[in-house]
């Protein structure tokens, strides 16, 4: 059955009969380069075939600005039941940084993934856009990130920045930091590299340090082995039982490169439960730098991705879509930070 049409056209039948969200309305009557000029048009000509004129007192009110920004964490396997990642929350000073400096408050909260989350956010007016750290499987939460640009609703997440990104996206340089992950074991004698971590559009962060593992091979004439790449998510954990299934298979390796550090960690502790030492046997290297990287033994060469950069660039992308500004370049370089468990 069709809308009823009110006597005074609005917003929502505008939306009605152009098919899409009446946020998407109110943001092409702006002008916003966020719809497509297609779209912008199709707009403009139904609120012209109505007679639409825009409501400057609802308009204002509307447009009014809360001045606060969500910081909302998704669940995370974690050994200490916080089901936050320390890697999220190393980032975590670096955004109540830049909020402050640019005299914005915060609201931090843990969500499940299957909770309607956004709607007690920016939909309700206590936020004017999200930051979403943490995921899980990508396919899943693409879906809700394809809900989220459908409503209209101002956020940015930390992933893996590509052309088929879904919404604005900060992120390190995946790719090329495998690379030099890569070109560091390469350097120090090691030839036949082990990946622990998934590989696949399910984890593109992960997908993208391997894609660069592998580039770093090439470039020096070896071929990866499928057989030396092992899936794992981002725990000691499944480190420790990745580890174990690489060994297990039988094909020799002397050296892991780890999609994080606690995949790392694990794999070290399952590597000396076998009698094999680091770096002697296996050199390997984590990603992500947290604390207890530099606290194992031997300590763990890793890859350090700039925390500082990410909180200050996570807030200035979220605030220049809030504000209707082209947002800033999302990628961010890595380091490598060498430690004794590549024998250097």
């Amino acid at each position: 059955m069709g809308r009823q049409r009110s006597s005074k056209p609005t917003s929502f039948d505008i939306a009605y009969l152009a098919g899409v969200s009446q946020p998407t309305v109110s943001r092409a009557l702006r002008g916003s380069r966020s719809v497509s000029l297609a779209t912008r048009q199709r707009i403009e000509a139904i609120a012209r075939e109505l007679n639409y004129s825009v409501d400057k007192n609802a308009s204002s009110l509307r447009s009014q600005r809360a001045n606060t920004i969500a910081l909302l964490f998704f669940e995370d396997r974690t050994p200490d039941e916080s089901n936050i990642n320390p890697f999220f929350l190393a980032m975590l000073g670096s955004i109540t940084r830049q909020c402050g400096a640019r005299g914005l408050d915060l609201l931090i909260s843990f969500q499940k993934m299957e909770d309607d989350w956004h709607v007690r956010y920016q939909d309700s007016h206590r936020a004017d856009g999200l930051i979403l750290l943490g995921y899980g499987d990508y396919t899943l939460y693409a879906r809700r990130l394809e809900q989220l640009v459908g409503a209209g609703t101002h956020f940015v997440r930390w992933g893996s920045v590509g052309a088929d990104t879904i919404g604005p996206t900060v992120g390190s340089d995946n790719r090329g930091a495998g690379r030099m992950a890569g070109a560091h074991l390469l350097s120090v004698g090691r030839r036949r590299i082990a990946f622990l971590g998934h590989a696949d559009g399910h984890y593109p962060e992960f997908a993208d340090r391997y894609a660069g593992l592998c580039d770093a091979m090439r470039a020096q004439g070896l071929t990866p082995e499928p057989v030396l790449q092992i899936d794992a998510l981002t725990s000691e954990e499944a480190g420790q039982a990745a580890a174990r299934t690489l060994i297990g298979r039988g094909a020799p390796f002397d050296a892991i490169f780890a999609a994080s550090d606690l995949i790392a960690i694990g794999a070290m502790r399952a590597l000396a439960q076998a009698g094999l030492s680091v770096p002697g046997d296996v050199a390997i290297v984590g990603f992500d730098d947290i604390p207890a990287a530099s606290l194992t033994s031997p300590p763990l060469t890793t890859v350090m991705q700039d925390m500082k950069g990410a909180g200050q660039l996570l807030v200035d992308t979220l605030v220049a879509q809030i504000e209707d500004r082209p947002p800033p370049p999302g990628t961010l370089p890595a380091r490598l930070v060498v430690r004794g468990s590549t024998g250097v």
